[in-house]
Protein backbone atom coordinates (compact mmCIF):
# COMPACT_ATOMS: atom_id res chain seq x y z
CA UNK A 1 0.00 0.00 0.00
CA UNK A 2 2.59 2.51 0.91
CA UNK A 3 3.61 2.41 -3.52
CA UNK A 4 0.31 4.97 -3.63
CA UNK A 5 2.86 7.45 -1.92
CA UNK A 6 4.75 6.89 -4.80
CA UNK A 7 2.23 7.08 -7.42
CA UNK A 8 0.81 10.11 -5.29
CA UNK A 9 4.14 12.07 -5.07
CA UNK A 10 4.75 11.50 -8.81
CA UNK A 11 1.51 13.04 -9.83
CA UNK A 12 2.28 15.89 -7.59
CA UNK A 13 6.20 16.00 -9.65
CA UNK A 14 4.61 16.06 -12.44
CA UNK A 15 1.98 18.72 -11.28
CA UNK A 16 4.51 21.39 -9.69
CA UNK A 17 7.13 20.81 -12.34
CA UNK A 18 4.78 21.26 -15.45
CA UNK A 19 3.04 24.34 -13.04
CA UNK A 20 6.66 25.84 -11.71
CA UNK A 21 4.46 25.63 -9.08
CA UNK A 22 6.59 26.67 -5.45
CA UNK A 23 4.96 28.53 -2.39
CA UNK A 24 8.59 30.17 -2.40
CA UNK A 25 8.05 32.52 -5.54
CA UNK A 26 4.24 32.62 -4.62
CA UNK A 27 5.39 34.36 -1.49
CA UNK A 28 8.52 36.63 -2.72
CA UNK A 29 6.26 37.82 -5.53
CA UNK A 30 4.03 40.10 -2.83
CA UNK A 31 7.49 41.52 -1.84
CA UNK A 32 9.22 41.90 -4.68
CA UNK A 33 7.00 42.18 -7.63
CA UNK A 34 4.29 43.96 -5.40
CA UNK A 35 1.47 41.32 -6.57
CA UNK A 36 -1.26 38.80 -5.07
CA UNK A 37 -1.42 37.04 -8.58
CA UNK A 38 0.36 33.71 -7.68
CA UNK A 39 -0.62 33.51 -3.79
CA UNK A 40 -3.95 33.23 -5.13
CA UNK A 41 -2.79 29.53 -6.52
CA UNK A 42 -1.48 28.72 -3.07
CA UNK A 43 -5.49 30.05 -1.97
CA UNK A 44 -7.08 27.98 -4.40
CA UNK A 45 -4.86 24.57 -2.97
CA UNK A 46 -6.07 25.56 0.18
CA UNK A 47 -9.50 25.76 -0.63
CA UNK A 48 -9.99 22.59 -2.68
CA UNK A 49 -7.92 21.07 -0.02
CA UNK A 50 -10.79 22.36 2.57
CA UNK A 51 -13.38 21.08 0.92
CA UNK A 52 -11.93 17.79 0.33
CA UNK A 53 -10.72 17.23 4.35
CA UNK A 54 -14.08 18.56 5.68
CA UNK A 55 -16.43 16.41 3.69
CA UNK A 56 -13.98 13.19 4.28
CA UNK A 57 -13.73 14.57 8.21
CA UNK A 58 -17.81 14.78 8.36
CA UNK A 59 -18.07 11.17 6.79
CA UNK A 60 -15.76 9.93 9.21
CA UNK A 61 -13.46 8.83 6.74
CA UNK A 62 -10.40 10.16 7.76
CA UNK A 63 -9.65 11.47 11.65
CA UNK A 64 -7.25 14.18 11.61
CA UNK A 65 -5.34 14.77 14.60
CA UNK A 66 -5.05 18.38 15.37
CA UNK A 67 -1.17 19.40 16.42
CA UNK A 68 -1.52 21.99 19.42
CA UNK A 69 -0.28 25.45 19.14
CA UNK A 70 3.29 26.21 20.45
CA UNK A 71 3.61 29.84 20.05
CA UNK A 72 7.42 30.07 20.23
CA UNK A 73 8.33 27.30 18.50
CA UNK A 74 5.97 28.15 15.05
CA UNK A 75 7.16 31.93 15.32
CA UNK A 76 10.40 30.95 15.33
CA UNK A 77 10.47 28.16 13.09
CA UNK A 78 8.20 29.63 10.97
CA UNK A 79 10.31 32.69 10.13
CA UNK A 80 13.85 30.57 9.93
CA UNK A 81 11.99 28.62 7.51
CA UNK A 82 10.57 31.56 5.10
CA UNK A 83 14.34 32.97 5.54
CA UNK A 84 15.85 29.27 4.38
CA UNK A 85 13.74 29.18 1.25
CA UNK A 86 14.76 32.69 -0.24
CA UNK A 87 18.33 31.30 0.36
CA UNK A 88 17.84 28.09 -0.95
CA UNK A 89 16.06 29.38 -4.12
CA UNK A 90 12.61 27.47 -3.51
CA UNK A 91 10.55 25.47 -0.30
CA UNK A 92 10.49 22.18 0.45
CA UNK A 93 8.47 20.91 -2.19
CA UNK A 94 10.14 23.19 -4.67
CA UNK A 95 13.86 22.18 -3.63
CA UNK A 96 12.66 18.53 -4.30
CA UNK A 97 11.04 18.71 -7.97
CA UNK A 98 13.38 21.09 -8.70
CA UNK A 99 16.36 18.47 -7.86
CA UNK A 100 15.01 16.07 -10.49
CA UNK A 101 15.41 19.33 -12.80
CA UNK A 102 18.89 18.75 -12.61
CA UNK A 103 19.52 21.81 -9.87
CA UNK A 104 22.41 20.81 -8.38
CA UNK A 105 22.37 23.73 -5.76
CA UNK A 106 18.26 22.28 -5.02
CA UNK A 107 20.65 18.71 -4.18
CA UNK A 108 22.64 20.69 -1.93
CA UNK A 109 19.92 22.19 -0.12
CA UNK A 110 17.91 19.64 -0.07
CA UNK A 111 20.50 17.47 1.71
CA UNK A 112 21.45 19.64 4.22
CA UNK A 113 17.15 19.84 4.46
CA UNK A 114 17.51 16.34 5.56
CA UNK A 115 20.07 16.53 8.23
CA UNK A 116 19.12 19.44 9.88
CA UNK A 117 15.08 17.81 10.04
CA UNK A 118 16.28 14.68 10.78
CA UNK A 119 18.91 16.58 13.81
CA UNK A 120 15.90 18.41 15.06
CA UNK A 121 13.66 15.15 15.01
CA UNK A 122 15.85 12.23 16.34
CA UNK A 123 19.24 13.82 16.60
CA UNK A 124 21.78 15.92 18.75
CA UNK A 125 18.69 18.30 18.17
CA UNK A 126 15.86 16.62 19.27
CA UNK A 127 15.96 18.42 23.21
CA UNK A 128 16.26 21.85 21.84
CA UNK A 129 13.30 21.38 19.38
CA UNK A 130 11.51 19.81 22.63
CA UNK A 131 12.56 22.62 24.67
CA UNK A 132 11.33 25.33 22.12
CA UNK A 133 7.82 23.76 21.96
CA UNK A 134 7.74 23.44 25.87
CA UNK A 135 5.18 26.22 25.99
CA UNK A 136 2.13 24.84 24.25
CA UNK A 137 -1.15 26.51 24.75
CA UNK A 138 -3.56 23.35 24.24
CA UNK A 139 -4.91 25.50 21.24
CA UNK A 140 -6.01 23.67 18.00
CA UNK A 141 -8.33 24.86 15.43
CA UNK A 142 -9.69 28.16 14.81
CA UNK A 143 -13.00 26.97 14.68
CA UNK A 144 -12.81 24.72 17.40
CA UNK A 145 -11.85 27.68 19.69
CA UNK A 146 -14.66 29.90 18.50
CA UNK A 147 -16.89 26.67 18.65
CA UNK A 148 -18.32 27.33 15.38
CA UNK A 149 -18.57 24.66 12.78
CA UNK A 150 -15.43 24.35 9.81
CA UNK A 151 -18.16 24.69 7.20
CA UNK A 152 -17.94 28.50 7.77
CA UNK A 153 -14.64 28.84 7.68
CA UNK A 154 -14.88 26.79 4.46
CA UNK A 155 -17.07 28.59 2.67
CA UNK A 156 -15.45 32.29 3.12
CA UNK A 157 -12.26 30.65 2.46
CA UNK A 158 -13.39 29.25 -1.02
CA UNK A 159 -15.65 32.55 -1.60
CA UNK A 160 -12.59 35.08 -1.20
CA UNK A 161 -10.30 32.53 -3.19
CA UNK A 162 -12.76 32.43 -6.17
CA UNK A 163 -13.46 36.20 -6.24
CA UNK A 164 -8.97 36.75 -5.97
CA UNK A 165 -9.03 33.66 -9.26
CA UNK A 166 -11.73 35.93 -11.00
CA UNK A 167 -10.40 38.83 -10.49
CA UNK A 168 -6.79 37.97 -11.67
CA UNK A 169 -7.80 36.20 -14.61
CA UNK A 170 -10.11 39.22 -15.97
CA UNK A 171 -6.82 41.02 -15.54
CA UNK A 172 -5.39 38.39 -17.59
CA UNK A 173 -7.89 38.37 -20.44
CA UNK A 174 -7.70 41.95 -20.78
CA UNK A 175 -3.81 42.70 -20.56
CA UNK A 176 -1.70 41.85 -23.25
CA UNK A 177 -1.03 38.03 -23.57
CA UNK A 178 2.34 37.02 -22.70
CA UNK A 179 4.77 35.60 -25.39
CA UNK A 180 4.89 31.47 -25.23
CA UNK A 181 7.54 29.59 -27.18
CA UNK A 182 6.90 28.86 -30.68
CA UNK A 183 6.96 25.70 -32.09
CA UNK A 184 5.99 23.53 -28.93
CA UNK A 185 3.62 20.92 -28.44
CA UNK A 186 0.25 21.88 -26.41
CA UNK A 187 1.47 18.85 -23.87
CA UNK A 188 4.91 20.82 -23.46
CA UNK A 189 3.84 24.05 -22.57
CA UNK A 190 3.20 24.80 -18.53
CA UNK A 191 0.38 24.72 -16.92
CA UNK A 192 -1.79 27.89 -15.64
CA UNK A 193 -0.89 28.26 -12.27
CA UNK A 194 -4.60 28.18 -11.14
CA UNK A 195 -5.08 24.89 -12.92
CA UNK A 196 -1.66 23.46 -11.20
CA UNK A 197 -3.06 24.78 -7.48
CA UNK A 198 -6.62 22.92 -8.15
CA UNK A 199 -5.16 19.80 -8.66
CA UNK A 200 -2.16 20.18 -5.91
CA UNK A 201 -5.37 20.66 -3.89
CA UNK A 202 -7.01 17.22 -5.46
CA UNK A 203 -4.14 14.86 -5.34
CA UNK A 204 -3.92 16.54 -0.98
CA UNK A 205 -7.62 15.12 -1.08
CA UNK A 206 -7.13 11.83 -2.46
CA UNK A 207 -3.59 11.35 -0.34
CA UNK A 208 -5.03 11.40 3.16
CA UNK A 209 -7.28 8.59 3.31
CA UNK A 210 -4.39 6.75 1.41
CA UNK A 211 -2.16 7.41 3.58
CA UNK A 212 -4.55 6.51 6.51
CA UNK A 213 -4.64 2.96 4.82
CA UNK A 214 -1.04 2.62 5.30
CA UNK A 215 -1.35 3.58 9.58
CA UNK A 216 0.05 6.80 8.71
CA UNK A 217 -2.45 9.45 9.84
CA UNK A 218 -1.57 12.32 7.84
CA UNK A 219 -1.50 13.46 4.16
CA UNK A 220 0.76 15.56 2.09
CA UNK A 221 3.81 16.43 4.30
CA UNK A 222 7.43 17.13 3.15
CA UNK A 223 9.68 17.38 6.59
CA UNK A 224 8.96 14.54 8.30
CA UNK A 225 9.32 12.19 5.14
CA UNK A 226 12.81 13.79 4.06
CA UNK A 227 13.96 13.33 7.63
CA UNK A 228 13.05 9.74 7.68
CA UNK A 229 14.07 9.10 4.15
CA UNK A 230 17.86 10.42 5.59
CA UNK A 231 17.05 7.86 8.91
CA UNK A 232 16.42 5.03 6.47
CA UNK A 233 19.67 5.19 4.72
CA UNK A 234 21.75 5.46 8.16
CA UNK A 235 20.19 3.33 10.13
CA UNK A 236 18.35 0.68 7.78
CA UNK A 237 15.63 1.10 10.06
CA UNK A 238 12.19 -0.26 8.38
CA UNK A 239 9.61 1.78 10.00
CA UNK A 240 11.02 4.79 8.47
CA UNK A 241 10.30 3.53 5.24
CA UNK A 242 6.66 5.17 5.04
CA UNK A 243 4.20 6.33 2.67
CA UNK A 244 5.74 10.12 3.32
CA UNK A 245 9.07 8.81 2.44
CA UNK A 246 7.48 7.18 -1.22
CA UNK A 247 5.57 10.30 -1.55
CA UNK A 248 8.50 12.45 -1.80
CA UNK A 249 10.53 9.97 -3.90
CA UNK A 250 7.40 10.10 -6.05
CA UNK A 251 8.01 13.92 -6.43
CA UNK A 252 11.63 13.82 -7.55
CA UNK A 253 10.49 11.06 -9.85
CA UNK A 254 7.72 12.73 -11.63
CA UNK A 255 9.27 15.71 -11.98
CA UNK A 256 12.71 14.32 -13.40
CA UNK A 257 10.03 12.72 -15.70
CA UNK A 258 8.45 15.87 -16.67
CA UNK A 259 10.89 17.59 -16.66
CA UNK A 260 13.16 15.37 -19.36
CA UNK A 261 10.04 14.63 -21.69
CA UNK A 262 10.01 18.40 -22.12
CA UNK A 263 13.34 19.14 -22.84
CA UNK A 264 13.68 20.88 -19.32
CA UNK A 265 16.43 18.86 -17.72
CA UNK A 266 19.82 19.33 -17.68
CA UNK A 267 22.41 18.96 -14.72
CA UNK A 268 23.35 22.83 -13.66
CA UNK A 269 25.50 22.75 -10.92
CA UNK A 270 26.09 26.15 -8.81
CA UNK A 271 28.70 28.68 -8.31
CA UNK A 272 30.43 28.69 -5.14
CA UNK A 273 28.31 31.58 -3.96
CA UNK A 274 24.67 29.81 -4.74
CA UNK A 275 26.09 26.30 -2.93
CA UNK A 276 27.05 28.54 0.13
CA UNK A 277 23.74 29.87 -0.19
CA UNK A 278 21.99 26.54 -0.39
CA UNK A 279 23.91 25.43 2.80
CA UNK A 280 22.28 27.33 4.67
CA UNK A 281 19.02 28.03 3.29
CA UNK A 282 18.90 24.13 3.46
CA UNK A 283 19.61 23.83 7.39
CA UNK A 284 17.19 27.20 8.18
CA UNK A 285 14.64 25.15 6.59
CA UNK A 286 14.99 21.79 8.44
CA UNK A 287 15.45 23.77 11.60
CA UNK A 288 12.29 26.12 10.94
CA UNK A 289 10.29 23.27 9.57
CA UNK A 290 10.85 20.66 12.31
CA UNK A 291 10.14 23.73 14.79
CA UNK A 292 7.32 25.21 13.13
CA UNK A 293 5.11 21.59 12.95
CA UNK A 294 5.99 22.08 8.56
CA UNK A 295 7.08 23.04 6.10
CA UNK A 296 4.85 25.02 3.22
CA UNK A 297 3.01 21.43 2.31
CA UNK A 298 2.40 20.70 5.80
CA UNK A 299 1.27 23.77 7.28
CA UNK A 300 0.75 25.99 4.26
CA UNK A 301 -1.50 23.62 2.65
CA UNK A 302 -2.51 20.92 4.64
CA UNK A 303 -2.75 22.51 8.41
CA UNK A 304 -3.99 25.94 6.76
CA UNK A 305 -6.75 23.43 5.04
CA UNK A 306 -7.54 21.95 8.61
CA UNK A 307 -7.85 25.66 9.91
CA UNK A 308 -5.61 25.16 12.64
CA UNK A 309 -3.58 27.84 14.56
CA UNK A 310 -0.59 26.41 14.02
CA UNK A 311 -0.97 26.18 10.25
CA UNK A 312 -1.86 30.09 9.67
CA UNK A 313 0.39 31.42 12.10
CA UNK A 314 3.10 29.40 10.55
CA UNK A 315 2.18 30.44 7.17
CA UNK A 316 2.52 34.20 8.57
CA UNK A 317 5.40 33.78 10.03
CA UNK A 318 6.95 32.23 6.51
CA UNK A 319 5.99 35.37 4.62
CA UNK A 320 7.25 37.36 7.19
CA UNK A 321 10.78 35.37 7.17
CA UNK A 322 10.61 35.62 3.19
CA UNK A 323 10.02 39.53 3.45
CA UNK A 324 12.60 39.71 5.18
CA UNK A 325 15.19 37.94 2.74
CA UNK A 326 13.82 39.46 -0.18
CA UNK A 327 14.85 42.67 1.04
CA UNK A 328 18.15 42.06 2.23
CA UNK A 329 19.37 39.29 -0.72
CA UNK A 330 17.26 39.41 -3.97
CA UNK A 331 18.84 42.34 -5.53
CA UNK A 332 20.55 43.11 -8.54
CA UNK A 333 24.17 42.78 -9.11
CA UNK A 334 27.04 45.33 -9.30
CA UNK A 335 28.93 45.31 -12.17
CA UNK A 336 32.70 45.17 -11.46
CA UNK A 337 35.94 45.61 -13.70
CA UNK A 338 37.32 43.15 -15.69
CA UNK A 339 40.66 41.34 -14.73
CA UNK A 340 43.43 40.93 -16.25
CA UNK A 341 44.43 37.18 -17.01
CA UNK A 342 42.00 36.26 -14.55
CA UNK A 343 41.51 32.13 -14.83
CA UNK A 344 39.32 31.98 -11.51
CA UNK A 345 35.66 30.45 -11.55
CA UNK A 346 32.93 33.23 -11.17
CA UNK A 347 30.07 33.76 -9.08
CA UNK A 348 26.66 33.85 -10.09
CA UNK A 349 26.49 37.57 -9.36
CA UNK A 350 30.07 38.25 -11.48
CA UNK A 351 28.76 36.10 -14.56
CA UNK A 352 25.79 38.52 -14.51
CA UNK A 353 28.03 41.68 -15.55
CA UNK A 354 27.55 40.34 -19.10
CA UNK A 355 30.37 42.06 -20.83
CA UNK A 356 32.87 39.25 -22.58
CA UNK A 357 36.18 38.96 -24.18
CA UNK A 358 37.12 36.38 -26.84
CA UNK A 359 37.86 33.89 -23.97
CA UNK A 360 36.42 32.28 -21.01
CA UNK A 361 37.89 30.36 -17.91
CA UNK A 362 37.00 27.15 -19.91
CA UNK A 363 38.03 28.29 -23.33
CA UNK A 364 34.22 28.54 -24.46
CA UNK A 365 32.95 31.39 -26.73
CA UNK A 366 29.49 32.73 -25.51
CA UNK A 367 26.13 32.93 -27.87
CA UNK A 368 24.78 35.76 -26.86
CA UNK A 369 23.56 37.28 -30.49
CA UNK A 370 19.61 37.48 -30.98
CA UNK A 371 18.47 34.37 -33.70
CA UNK A 372 16.23 36.67 -34.94
CA UNK A 373 18.91 39.63 -35.88
CA UNK A 374 21.12 37.75 -37.87
CA UNK A 375 21.60 41.12 -39.11
CA UNK A 376 23.25 42.74 -35.84
CA UNK A 377 26.96 43.87 -36.15
CA UNK A 378 28.93 41.20 -33.95
CA UNK A 379 31.24 42.44 -30.82
CA UNK A 380 34.68 42.35 -30.77
CA UNK A 381 36.42 41.51 -27.43
CA UNK A 382 39.82 43.44 -26.58
CA UNK A 383 42.02 41.55 -29.18
CA UNK A 384 39.74 42.45 -31.88
CA UNK A 385 38.58 38.64 -32.07
CA UNK A 386 35.53 38.30 -33.15
CA UNK A 387 33.37 36.43 -30.01
CA UNK A 388 30.02 36.10 -31.33
CA UNK A 389 31.05 35.04 -35.11
CA UNK A 390 29.18 32.27 -35.94
CA UNK A 391 26.56 32.49 -32.91
CA UNK A 392 28.22 29.58 -31.34
CA UNK A 393 26.60 28.11 -28.52
CA UNK A 394 28.54 28.29 -25.35
CA UNK A 395 28.81 24.54 -22.85
CA UNK A 396 30.02 27.22 -20.19
CA UNK A 397 27.63 29.32 -18.72
CA UNK A 398 30.05 31.87 -17.58
CA UNK A 399 31.66 35.09 -18.95
CA UNK A 400 34.86 37.15 -18.56
CA UNK A 401 34.14 40.61 -18.14
CA UNK A 402 35.21 43.41 -20.64
CA UNK A 403 33.99 46.92 -19.80
CA UNK A 404 32.11 47.86 -23.48
CA UNK A 405 30.27 51.16 -23.94
CA UNK A 406 26.90 50.07 -23.14
CA UNK A 407 23.77 51.74 -20.99
CA UNK A 408 24.84 48.79 -18.17
CA UNK A 409 28.19 48.05 -17.83
CA UNK A 410 26.39 44.51 -17.20
CA UNK A 411 24.92 44.64 -20.73
CA UNK A 412 26.90 43.57 -24.04
CA UNK A 413 26.53 45.53 -26.83
CA UNK A 414 25.76 44.04 -30.16
CA UNK A 415 25.40 47.03 -32.17
CA UNK A 416 22.13 49.02 -33.88
CA UNK A 417 20.29 48.84 -30.69
CA UNK A 418 20.63 45.34 -29.42
CA UNK A 419 22.27 44.21 -26.07
CA UNK A 420 22.65 41.15 -24.36
CA UNK A 421 22.43 40.16 -21.00
CA UNK A 422 24.14 36.54 -20.36
CA UNK A 423 21.73 34.96 -16.77
CA UNK A 424 22.81 31.42 -17.89
CA UNK A 425 23.61 30.21 -14.56
CA UNK A 426 21.40 31.98 -12.54
CA UNK A 427 18.78 30.68 -10.01
CA UNK A 428 15.25 31.80 -10.16
CA UNK A 429 14.71 34.91 -9.39
CA UNK A 430 18.03 36.55 -10.55
CA UNK A 431 17.14 36.75 -14.26
CA UNK A 432 14.26 38.39 -14.03
CA UNK A 433 15.59 40.80 -10.90
CA UNK A 434 18.65 41.36 -13.72
CA UNK A 435 16.59 41.94 -16.36
CA UNK A 436 14.12 44.50 -14.81
CA UNK A 437 17.32 46.45 -14.00
CA UNK A 438 19.36 46.47 -16.81
CA UNK A 439 15.96 47.49 -18.89
CA UNK A 440 16.08 50.64 -17.21
CA UNK A 441 19.14 52.09 -18.63
CA UNK A 442 18.16 51.44 -22.51
CA UNK A 443 15.99 53.84 -24.48
CA UNK A 444 12.82 53.15 -25.66
CA UNK A 445 13.08 50.81 -29.09
CA UNK A 446 16.27 49.33 -28.03
CA UNK A 447 16.49 45.13 -27.35
CA UNK A 448 17.44 43.47 -24.92
CA UNK A 449 18.31 39.74 -25.25
CA UNK A 450 18.43 37.54 -22.72
CA UNK A 451 19.86 34.50 -22.68
CA UNK A 452 19.06 31.93 -19.26
CA UNK A 453 18.59 28.61 -18.10
CA UNK A 454 16.22 29.16 -15.06
CA UNK A 455 12.77 26.80 -15.95
CA UNK A 456 10.49 29.50 -14.06
CA UNK A 457 11.81 32.43 -15.74
CA UNK A 458 10.12 30.94 -18.99
CA UNK A 459 6.87 32.27 -17.18
CA UNK A 460 8.14 35.33 -15.48
CA UNK A 461 10.21 37.15 -17.98
CA UNK A 462 7.27 37.23 -20.63
CA UNK A 463 4.72 37.61 -17.90
CA UNK A 464 6.87 40.60 -16.87
CA UNK A 465 7.56 41.92 -20.07
CA UNK A 466 3.72 41.77 -20.98
CA UNK A 467 2.84 43.63 -17.87
CA UNK A 468 5.38 46.71 -18.33
CA UNK A 469 4.61 46.69 -22.08
CA UNK A 470 7.81 45.68 -23.66
CA UNK A 471 7.27 43.91 -26.82
CA UNK A 472 8.70 39.99 -27.08
CA UNK A 473 10.29 39.92 -30.76
CA UNK A 474 11.87 36.74 -30.22
CA UNK A 475 11.67 33.51 -28.05
CA UNK A 476 13.48 30.73 -28.50
CA UNK A 477 14.59 27.14 -27.23
CA UNK A 478 18.84 27.15 -27.30
CA UNK A 479 18.77 23.47 -26.37
CA UNK A 480 18.04 21.41 -23.29
CA UNK A 481 16.76 23.55 -20.50
CA UNK A 482 18.22 26.69 -21.90
CA UNK A 483 16.32 29.57 -23.72
CA UNK A 484 16.40 32.86 -25.23
CA UNK A 485 14.26 35.56 -25.64
CA UNK A 486 14.64 39.05 -27.20
CA UNK A 487 12.66 41.90 -26.03
CA UNK A 488 11.74 45.36 -27.25
CA UNK A 489 11.48 47.94 -24.82
CA UNK A 490 8.30 50.27 -24.69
Amino acid sequence: MILTGLVIGALLGIVMQRGRFCVTGMLRDIFLQKSWRTFAALLVVISVHAIGLTALTSADVISPNYPSFAPLAVIVGGFMFGIGIILAGGCASGTWYRSGEGLVGSWVALAMYALSASAMKTGVLSGFNAGMKSWDTGLTTIPGALGVSPWLFVVALAVITALMVRHFLTREKNAPKPARLGNRAAWKRPLHVYTAGALIGLLGVIAWPLSAATGRNDGLGITTPTANSLNFLVTGDQDRLDWGVMLVLGILVGSFIAAKATGEFRIRVADAKTTVRSIGGGVLMGVGAALAGGCTVGNGMVQTSLFTFQGWIALLFIALGVAVATKIWLKPSQARPAVAGSDETYTTDESLDHTVDSATPSGNLIDAAPSAVPTAPAASGANGTNVFAGFSAAPSALMVKNPASAPSKKLKDLGEGYYALDSLGAVCPFPLIEAKDVMKTLDSGDHLVIDFDCTQATEAIPQWAATDGHEVTDFVEKGDASWQITLKKG
